[in-house]
């Protein structure tokens, strides 16, 4: 009789951060041991602690450590790795590398290598979809050669047309038409940005779906030939390209929509005889029509959300059917309750036009967790998936993502609502990070009516993001927050013992709320703090003409305020002393924040006395508007330059930032050497 497959003892995972973490935890649940590798930026990272082994594979660069194929395969035999999980980025996509693996003798945990190739090229795809019957945008599939021949294919088509370079992505490569103008235009840039990025400057045009929603389909093979879908994803909140937030299933498509869609999806990874988990990326029309994007053969970055309403854990079927196994269940078992959504909270600032930010977590507090990676049995709840801890670093070399903070309701509002207060109770301090942004996009009417496509973003945001574009349900709360968190403190004064008599700190009820806004342009309201009860931290605030009960077991120097308010739970962030101000107290609640100072009403009208002491005048300097390494500087002392010129190039997380002079002026001096560590506003260069 044939004996079954046997499990791996033994994997290694070829990757870092949050995905490394998340297959080492389903290894450990399967009883599998773990081998990390890591770059010397990453040698006391999270995924380095927590897997059973680890292995130095190189420098900092992921060209010179996480994109060394060899370097991993010889980590592999060292260790006596079976397998390898490629994790998503870096090596995963590489059908030369998981070829390379499979000779070694080695089970590369991820489709075939002719299902990657099949899958890599988008002019082939596009043509394999066709032949499976999968519906494909129309367009020409073929290299175009010229902007003359590019016009005329538009034309046939019909405008508008979308501009594609064959090798693209992340956004590069990539031009939208709606006239014979910008179509030869488009078609020059779009090559010439093709060849300098990646080396092949085949370019292709195809229909451009008006108000596209993206939405993909997850797919689960095995080695037996059955693959089945695991319904829809939704991923059409994106900025640039890249996803913000991810929910499953799509509030858009409707039963029959996602039926056609998935089968489909099957139709076409039956067609490149694909085992493992993958993604099939459609684009959807307002009328629901469907086309075929591209397949992403790997796990992907937003696989949670299906883990959450199918109750399947996909890195461990990924293991199984690695090993040999059949799929453990058919496409009628598959489940859809409840609605799941993820953020991904990245290491950016959205009040600085999302500039990378890079440095170390001073504070690294996450929502308190009652779903897990790697255990489908707790859902309805909240889920943090991370490769950081507190006070780790978040190093330049590598994407922004610091982590994934996933949700699962019995429906769409339970779950807005639900990663709303996640939002609130996840403090991130020594770097920025889009917390506010996503605050801001869940409360957006338009994105909790389901109303949204591709463009929401660009159309809702196209000035960029402020402060103010996070309006707060009840700004009056903000403020009798402020003073409730200032009264703690006064009471915790006024105990200090030792205070001189007749000198004690005496605390009154009545004081001023100063909103500190820019240049100097306070707003002032009053707030009553009656009813202080030290030990239970109860209280009410009256301000604004309303009375707010709160209640909080908050400590001074807590970063996370939790508590009630007239009955209701809340959780709000906290922070004291903001840049040289030690009265000043930062409270941010749904996104919105107050900076403000609370005084009594005598100090309240002296400081409305005080003058206003303008910023120092930067404009002679060229300022880091991030952290990052100075790469190159154009100028020299001495040199003339002209508005628009070169000043210095910047790189962080994977991006270039070219600095330009923004007036003619003469360098006086040069503040910052190539090859520096800069930190946010340093200055680089000075004008005379």
């Amino acid at each position: 009789m044939k004996e079954g497959p046997s499990m791996f003892t033994k994997i290694l995972i070829a990757n870092r951060g949050e995905i490394a973490c998340r297959v080492i935890l389903t290894a450990r649940k399967m009883g599998i041991k773990t081998v990390a590798v890591y770059s010397d930026a990453d040698k006391d990272a999270r995924h380095v602690a927590l897997a059973d082994e680890a292995v130095h594979i190189g420098p900092a660069p992921s060209r010179d450590s996480y994109l060394q194929a060899e370097k991993i395969i010889a980590a592999c035999k060292q260790t006596g790795a079976q397998a390898v999980h490629p994790g998503y980025g870096f090596l995963s996509e590489n059908a030369v590398f998981s070829k390379r693996v499979e000779e070694e003798g080695i089970i590369f945990i991820g489709p075939k290598h002719y299902s990657i190739a099949a899958m890599g090229d988008k002019i082939e795809s596009k043509k394999l979809a066709g032949a499976a019957g999968v519906n494909c945008i129309p367009g020409v599939n073929d290299a175009i050669e010229t902007p003359e021949k590019a016009v005329e294919i538009a034309k046939g088509i019909g405008y508008p047309v979308m501009i594609k370079a064959s090798a693209g992505g992340g956004g590069k490569g990539l031009r939208v038409a709606f006239n014979d103008k910008e179509a030869f235009e488009g078609f020059t840039s779009c090559r010439n940005e093709a060849r300098n990025s990646f080396g092949d400057d085949r370019v292709f045009i195809e229909k451009f779906v008006e108000e596209p929603r993206h939405i993909e389909i997850q797919l689960i093979g095995d080695a037996h030939g059955n693959v089945l879908y695991l319904n829809e994803r939704e991923c059409s909140i994106q900025r640039r390209h890249q996803k913000v937030i991810e929910e499953a299933p799509s509030p858009f498509i409707s039963d029959a929509t996602r039926k056609a869609m998935g089968e489909q999806a099957v139709q076409l990874a039956k067609a490149v005889k694909y085992q493992s988990a993958g993604t099939v990326e459609f684009v959807v029309g307002k009328d629901q029509s469907f086309y075929f994007l591209e397949m992403n053969t790997r796990l992907q970055v937003e696989h949670p959300v299906t883990e959450c309403i199918t109750g399947l854990d996909l890195v461990e079927l990924m293991i199984r059917v690695a090993a040999g196994e059949k799929l453990p269940l058919t496409q009628t078992e598959v489940k859809r309750e409840g609605w799941a959504i993820e953020c991904r909270i990245n290491a950016e600032d959205p009040f600085r036009n999302f500039l990378p930010s890079t440095g170390r977590l001073v504070r690294f507090q996450p929502p308190q967790e009652t779903m897990f990676a790697s255990d489908t049995a707790q859902l309805q709840g909240v889920r943090v998936d991370t490769g950081v801890q507190d006070g780790g670093e978040i190093p330049m070399y590598y994407d922004s993502m610091i982590a994934k903070l996933i949700v699962h309701g019995k429906d769409r509002m339970d779950a807005i609502a639900k990663m709303r207060e996640a939002l609130n109770a996840f403090v991130i301090r020594g770097i920025s990070s889009n917390i506010p942004f996503q605050a801001a996009l869940l409360a957006h009417p338009k994105f909790v009516a389901g109303d949204f496509n591709t463009g929401f973003i660009a159309e809702n945001y196209s000035q960029g993001f402020k402060a103010e574009d996070v309006p707060h349900d009840d700004p009056d709360f903000l403020v009798a927050l402020a003073a409730y968190v200032n009264r703690r403190m006064l009471s915790r004064a006024a105990g200090i013992s030792g205070q001189l008599p007749g000198h004690g700190i005496t605390v009154s009820q009545d004081f001023v709320v100063i909103g500190m806004g820019a240049k100097g342009h306070n707003t002032s309201q009053a707030a009553r703090v009656c009813d202080f009860q030290a030990v239970s931290g109860s209280s009410a605030v009256e301000t604004g003409g309303k009375t707010y009960e709160i209640c909080s077991d908050w400590h001074l120097g807590g970063a996370r305020l939790r508590g009630t308010v007239n009955g209701q739970p809340f959780s709000a962030q906290v922070e004291r002393g903001l840049g040289k101000n030690p009265l000043a107290i930062r409270i941010a609640h749904n996104g919105a924040r107050l900076d403000a100072m609370v005084l009594s009403p005598r100090a309240a009208e002296l400081h409305a006395l005080m003058p206003f002491k303008a910023p120092p005048d930067m404009s002679r300097y060229v300022l880091s508007p991030m952290p990052g390494l100075l790469v190159n500087v154009s100028v020299q002392a001495g040199q003339k330059v002209q508005a628009g010129e070169r000043v210095a190039v910047i790189e962080a997380m994977k991006m270039e930032n070219v600095l330009f002079a923004v007036a003619d002026g003469v360098v006086s001096k040069v503040l910052a050497k190539e090859g520096e560590s800069l930190s946010v506003d340093q200055a680089i260069v000075e004008f005379v």
